[in-house]
């Protein structure tokens, strides 16, 4: 059945009634990469460096990723998502005795450092009971440790396969162990005492935990289908900003994981921060490579040079890839700027304790721009350059609006705000009462960003448009479960507009860019494209 019709007043009710689009957090920053310690393929959200600590280790030498997120917090970070991947790492094993048999038990984690132990007991048991016993697992800070770090207590399980608390099936909720290989004929053994009278111990695991070997790009990209490496991200809230560290100290992420990782960006509404390579150790060698570099993409950006930072571990001053400290940066900024101008701000330079590993001349930084490059700088400088942070689109190949990174940056802020924030159409009536909510609700949102100075041109008509009505949302749309909203907005020249399609189905929501004739893009050129180029491409 049709809605009614409703009158004007009422409309502007309605859209009053939905609740207003919350702004997107900006600078919420994702790391993909190996670490001590921790959970593997599985996104954690960390607000702190002490934080990280305690999840997943800390600094660590090989772990490139370690030393990017105490940068990012230290330039101004404030929440990260860690994503742990290894390289053929095995976790370590704990053998209870059974009488004649053994209980294994495996780490769910794996690496050197997971410091684990069980107890078992028979508490409040009877004699008769002789299948069920009480377990103690826990990690601890490190080996010999009093410290626990995490600890789980199962009681009344039992040995037996058939029995409703089967120890292999009770641990499967375990976040630390499970029950590993063939099972022993009886229960484990009460454990025996631990020192100083204590009137139960505790099993240590075997130092059979492996660290595995240095990174290469088919771990970090990871499996699809699986859900591993580059691909766990599609499980955790939104992001901002990717950062990949290099592979190891010596090895730069390759171009397949780069490939791999924008495309993903794209999907997800963010930007990839790319390292320059370790081989760009002058603006002359970098501007002589980025003639035949091979990777470009307005998802992505880069700063150059890497930086130099004091190395806590090694007690001197050692060179980093520079993608944690510039996310670090970006972050900082966004949190007293706009993200139109953000980029461009005077909180945009390195905080001390960090500095750019290579000089960079103004006319070098002008060259690196045009070629889609950004310059590190440590000190505010007196007067304003006239450069403006770029993505990675490199040169004039790439629309002109997207070479910019703030304007691409509001591109993807406005873009996720409005899909999110337009979600509640899923819970209503597929029609042109609905569709009319949606676009008030769109059209206040952008008004008051265009009010706040976010998009070029003066009147409503040269700063952005909303499009949801039959135009957008057809028979074969509704036939689908789909309603479409099309919005765009100038974010370079009055009346140009970057155009995108929310589009709303149960199961899932996305909204991507489409295309339009960007020689000629105005809001009769877009309604003249709907069919044509929105919804067909």
């Amino acid at each position: 059945m049709a809605d009614s019709p409703a009158s004007g007043a009422e409309l502007v009710q309605q859209s009053r009634d939905c609740h207003a689009i919350e702004r997107v957090p900006t600078g919420i920053t994702a790391f993909v990469g190996r670490t001590l310690r921790g959970p593997v393929n599985q996104p954690l959200t960390v607000r702190s460096f002490s934080e990280f600590q305690q999840h997943f280790g800390g600094l660590w030498q090989p772990s490139t990723l370690s030393y990017a997120v105490e940068q990012f917090f230290e330039n101004g970070g404030r929440e990260a998502r860690i994503v742990r991947v290894v390289n053929s790492a095995r976790p370590p094993s704990i053998s209870l005795p059974a009488g004649r048999g053994v209980l294994t038990l495996v780490g769910l984690n794996p690496g050197s450092r997971e410091y684990l132990r069980a107890s078992v007991d028979y508490d409040g048991i009877s004699a008769t009971e002789e299948d069920r016993f009480n377990l103690v697992v826990q990690r601890v800070r490190a080996a010999g440790s009093e410290l626990v770090d995490d600890q789980e207590i199962y009681r009344r399980v039992s040995i037996r396969p058939a029995s409703g608390r089967f120890v292999g099936d009770v641990l499967l909720g375990s976040r630390l162990m499970r029950v590993n290989g063939a099972l022993p004929a009886v229960r484990p053994d009460h454990s025996a005492g631990g020192p100083y009278g204590v009137a139960v111990g505790y099993t240590l695991s075997n130092p059979d935990g492996d660290d595995g070997g240095a990174l290469t790009d088919y771990d970090v990209i990871g499996s699809a289908s699986g859900g591993t490496g580059l691909f766990a991200l599609g499980g955790i809230g939104r992001f901002n900003l990717l950062c990949i560290p290099p592979l190891t100290r010596e090895r730069d992420v390759g171009l397949s994981t780069l490939l791999v990782a924008a495309r993903l960006c794209r999907e997800q509404c963010a930007l990839l921060i790319v390292d320059p390579p370790s081989a760009w150790s002058s603006a002359g060698a970098a501007l002589d490579a980025l003639r035949a570099w091979p990777f470009r993409s307005d998802s992505a950006l880069m700063y150059y040079p890497r930086v130099q930072a004091f190395d806590r571990l090694r007690g001197r001053v050692e060179t980093f890839a520079s993608c944690g400290a510039a996310a670090g940066m970006i972050a900082r900024a966004d949190d007293t700027w706009p993200v139109w101008s953000a980029a461009e701000s005077e909180d945009a330079i390195l905080r001390p304790g960090l500095r750019p590993a290579a000089a960079v001349s103004d006319a070098e930084r002008a060259r690196l721009a045009q070629a889609g490059v950004n310059t590190l700088l440590a000190v505010r400088g007196g007067t304003r350059t006239g450069v403006s942070p770029r993505t990675l689109a490199g040169g004039g190949r790439a629309a002109a609006d997207w070479r910019y990174l703030s304007a691409r940056r509001l591109a993807l802020f406005i873009a996720a705000s409005v899909e999110q924030g337009t979600r509640w159409v899923l819970l209503e009536h597929n029609g042109p009462a609905t569709w009319e909510r949606a676009r008030l609700q769109v059209e206040s949102f952008l008004e008051t960003l265009a009010a706040q100075g976010a998009f070029a041109g003066a009147s409503s008509e040269e700063t952005h448009f909303v499009i949801c009505d039959q135009r957008v949302n057809r028979p074969q749309t509704l036939a689908e479960g789909k309603l479409n909203l099309l919005f765009g907005f100038a974010t370079s020249k009055p009346g140009e507009f970057d155009t995108w399609l929310v589009t709303h189905r149960a199961g899932g929501s996305r909204v991507r860019p489409v295309s339009v004739n960007r020689s000629a893009t105005s809001r009769q050129r877009v309604k003249w494209e709907i069919e044509t180029s929105i919804l067909r491409g």
